[in-house]
């Protein structure tokens, strides 16, 4: 079968030719075990049909491609020069989730800047490896290049800055990482590839989290004075795949953030359709009808996952809520996973917020009907999470 973009000679991703190139950019040739080759195919074979990329928006999926793999051959090697990596104790003591646009980033971030926590931070989900003569404790050449990722993206899509607070050494999200193992709603948050994430639904994806749980032991081993810390990750990328996370990680508090689906769902679709005009050609009543069938898909099957988990894992967050008194949200959740609030962290965290006010972005502008999206349709589709988390007296 021909490929969408060979039959029309555009550039086609091919898995030979990529590990090739980490191959050759990192002078490394083990990828310890390549269970992350059927997602690899299944991702290769979906963007080749479907994913309408640019020959700019190939250059940089391949950049992305490439880096994660070359992330993945560092750390193979590291650890058999430093087996002590796996001797790392990580402690995830927290895991937000909930739909996407709900104010998990600034909650995230929130509960990170307490004392006593730890998250995995942009720039080094970007290149979770050191770089050639890095110094450990000192990586300045990996926030250099986050800071230009950055740079490029806000000069091609200036309206990102409104949309999602874009920091180097910001916490940001662990899909950032398992994306580049082809496991997780990242691969289609950048990539329009509907095929891949149907098949992805069905796929076992606890490799992924194991693999994770090393890059986590990874990341404190590069910065010693982690040790002792609690990581709080975050991702709405848990959502549909919660029971994973949880497997994964049993002692962590599931943190679960609330918002009206009336305002995420169109919000999330904006997002989304301004991440694919980065390298795709892509209408946006697609991008809309896409999104708002995944995102249905992705609630039922949480609230399917949250039954057979059980109440007790979990803790409800209301963005009303963090919005108004966010302190006392964190200190719900910090005491909740077992941390105490005093006044050093109750100062740490003022301090953060002071210099995090959503005021000090311009407002996200879109048209839920620039995307063919309803508010009636979106309110129905939802009725029963609106009707338990969002309906107030």
């Amino acid at each position: 079968m021909v490929s969408a973009a060979a039959a029309t000679g555009q550039p086609a991703f091919d898995r030979e030719t990529l590990l090739d190139a980490a191959r050759q950019r990192a002078g490394l040739d083990d990828f310890g075990d390549t269970w992350f080759f059927e997602p690899m195919d299944k991702f290769i074979e979906s963007a080749n049909a479907e994913a309408k990329l640019t020959p700019a928006g190939f250059e940089a999926q391949t950049e992305v491609i490439v880096k994660g793999l070359v992330s993945r051959l560092r750390m193979v090697e590291d650890i058999k020069r430093h087996p002590e990596i796996l001797d790392e104790k990580v402690e995830v003591a927290g895991i937000i989730l909930g739909l996407p646009r709900t104010g998990s980033t600034i909650f995230h971030r929130l509960l990170a800047s307490s004392p006593g926590m730890t998250a995995i931070r942009w720039f080094e989900a970007q290149n979770f490896a050191p770089f050639p003569g890095e110094t450990l404790g000192d990586p300045k050449e990996r926030r250099a290049y986050a800071e230009a990722m950055i740079e490029g993206w806000l000069q091609a899509a200036p309206e990102l800055t409104s949309i999602h607070p874009l920091e180097a050494e910001g916490p940001d999200e662990e899909i950032l990482i398992l994306g580049q193992m082809f496991v997780s709603t990242m691969v289609e948050g950048m990539t329009f590839v509907p095929g891949f994430t149907a098949w992805l639904d069905d796929y076992d994806q606890s490799r992924g989290h194991e693999d994770l749980k090393t890059i986590l032991k990874y990341l404190q081993w590069q910065e010693p004075a982690r040790r002792g810390s609690k990581w709080i990750l975050k991702s709405p990328s848990n959502l549909p795949y919660t029971e994973v996370a949880a497997r994964a990680f049993p002692d962590a508090l599931l943190i679960m953030t609330h918002r009206d689906p009336v305002q995420t769902v169109p919000s999330y679709v904006s997002m989304q359709a301004t991440l694919y005009k980065l390298g795709a050609t892509i209408d946006d009543r697609d991008v809309g009808a896409y999104w708002f069938a995944r995102l249905v898909n992705w609630m039922k099957r949480f609230e399917a996952a949250r039954q057979r988990i059980g109440e007790d894992r979990f803790i409800d967050i209301d963005y009303r809520d963090v919005a108004r008194e966010p302190l006392v949200q964190a200190q719900r959740v910090l005491e909740r996973m077992g941390l105490p609030v005093d006044g050093g962290s109750e100062a740490a965290m003022a301090e953060f917020m002071a210099g995090n006010q959503r005021e000090q972005r311009p407002m996200h502008d879109y048209s839920p009907e620039q995307y063919g999206l309803d508010e009636g349709e979106i309110k129905q589709a939802f009725a029963d999470y609106r009707s338990r988390y969002i309906k107030r007296d």
